[in-house]
């Protein structure tokens, strides 16, 4: 393994890797059929002249982010990690975690009651977090975002809303749900996933009106991030690599916007050295 990073080209900052014969969670909504390895994922980063990428722990493997973390280990100049982690987690743990290149944890807050995220445990870890420099990735519905974002911003923690917020066919202006997430993206911590259009139902018109939405609400493309959610679970024979890839190219023709999004965001955000 080289010991200097490869200059970015670009990142991917959403995939995910497990075998089907890992250790799953109970009450799980999802338990895959197949195996999605990291070097399947890296042969996709090298098809499409990606540098580097970024695992997010799927949601289904809870808290054992083991195999993930051994991926990291094995590829620390390409890939970060996102985890997900106790409301308890020990300092000794959050320190493994980043030494292997964890840089955030994930909630998935789908089926989830929110106030469960609010209390003092849990502005505990987050301040935590801050103080790391670590990143709260949030994956829930567009109606229900900004009745959590600002109270973990407050802590100090940056928040990345995965998916472009999952706004099922589009973002009604006149909705006070939408009105509300798109206010939240005026907030300097507050940064943005353009992934997985096909989980909220969003077909590529659709999705390039609500990337010009979100890109006046925010007052640029300088948080937005893009990520393929390979290997596209629940919907792998709908989509793939290819055609998130594509999507993307399309939505931001522009080829500056575009290196904002793919290289210069985030490398910031996920600590990636540019070598360029």
């Amino acid at each position: 393994m080289s010991l200097s990073s490869p200059a970015i080209t670009g990142i991917d900052t959403h995939a995910h890797i497990f075998r089907q014969d890992l250790p799953m969670v109970a009450n799980r909504r999802y338990s895959p059929h197949y195996d999605a390895l990291v070097e399947q994922y890296l042969e996709h980063l090298d098809r499409f002249g990606l540098s580097h990428g970024v695992l997010i722990q799927p949601s289904f493997l809870g808290t054992d982010n083991r195999f993930m973390v051994e991926a990291l280990r094995q590829h620390s100049q390409r890939l970060r990690g996102v985890a997900v982690v106790d409301v308890a987690v020990s300092d000794a743990e959050l320190d493994e975690l980043a030494a292997a290149g964890v840089v955030g944890i994930r909630l998935n807050l789908i089926g989830k009651q929110l106030q469960d995220y609010t209390g003092p445990a849990w502005n505990a870890l987050f301040e935590r977090l801050a103080g790391r420099g670590w990143q709260v990735e949030i994956q829930r519905g567009i109606e229900d975002l900004a009745q959590i974002v600002p109270a973990i911003v407050a802590t100090g923690v940056n928040v990345v809303i995965d998916h472009f917020g999952l706004p099922t066919g589009g973002i009604d202006a006149q909705n006070p749900g939408h009105q509300a997430f798109l206010q939240l993206l005026g907030d300097s911590r507050v940064w943005l996933k353009l992934s997985a259009a096909y989980r909220s139902n969003t077909d590529p018109v659709q999705c390039a009106a609500v990337v010009a939405q979100l890109r006046a609400a925010a007052g640029g493309s300088e948080r937005f991030l893009w990520g393929s959610d390979w290997p596209n679970t629940q919907f792998e024979d709908r989509t793939d690599y290819a055609e998130q890839f594509e999507l993307i190219e399309a939505l931001l023709p522009d080829a500056a916007e575009r290196h904002q999004v793919l290289v210069a965001n985030p490398a910031r955000l996920f600590g990636f050295p540019n070598n360029r």
